[in-house]
């Protein structure tokens, strides 16, 4: 792991009181360790970095399961954990698996949650797309003739 990736700005817990505006500051951009000395330091982020981390965590927890599980496919093993995938096509669910897993490993790799999430999110949002009968429709399109101009 790089040390850039895990640094973190540190203020002293005096400063919590002294300028407390600058520690919460920094601590909404990224996570800062407040360091005690009659104990041990702790670290401060804001709500949205923690659920971040819980979510990166519980995907992790469904990626060690699938990891874990055999039989079938890693796409198959991972509709079993994300029931969502089945709206989509075969090639589709095979597709969201491979694309799951590498960006989880991206954000592992870079302590990044958003990476991991962003993905899960975009393939979940597209399979309740499909659920829902959109992209069904042809899709007409206009011809340049027919545009019609913005005032």
């Amino acid at each position: 792991m790089s040390g850039a990736l895990l640094s973190k700005t540190t203020f002293k817990s005096s400063e919590l009181s002294r300028a407390s505006a600058d520690v919460f500051a920094a601590a909404v951009d990224h996570p800062v360790q407040v360091t005690r000395r009659d104990g041990e330091s702790l670290v401060l982020m804001s709500e949205s970095a923690d659920k971040a981390r819980d979510a990166l965590l519980d995907l992790a927890a469904h990626l060690v399961a699938v990891s874990t599980t055999a039989e079938g496919t890693l796409a198959g093993r991972m509709s079993d954990r994300f029931p969502w995938m089945l709206a989509l096509s075969l090639a589709d669910q095979e597709a969201c698996a491979t694309a799951v897993l590498a960006a989880a490993r991206a954000s592992f790799a870079t302590h990044q949650p958003h990476l991991a999430i962003a993905e899960l999110t975009s393939w979940r949002e597209t399979a309740s797309a499909i659920a829902a009968g959109l992209g069904k429709e042809p899709v007409e399109w206009l011809d340049e003739a027919e545009a019609v101009e913005r005032p």
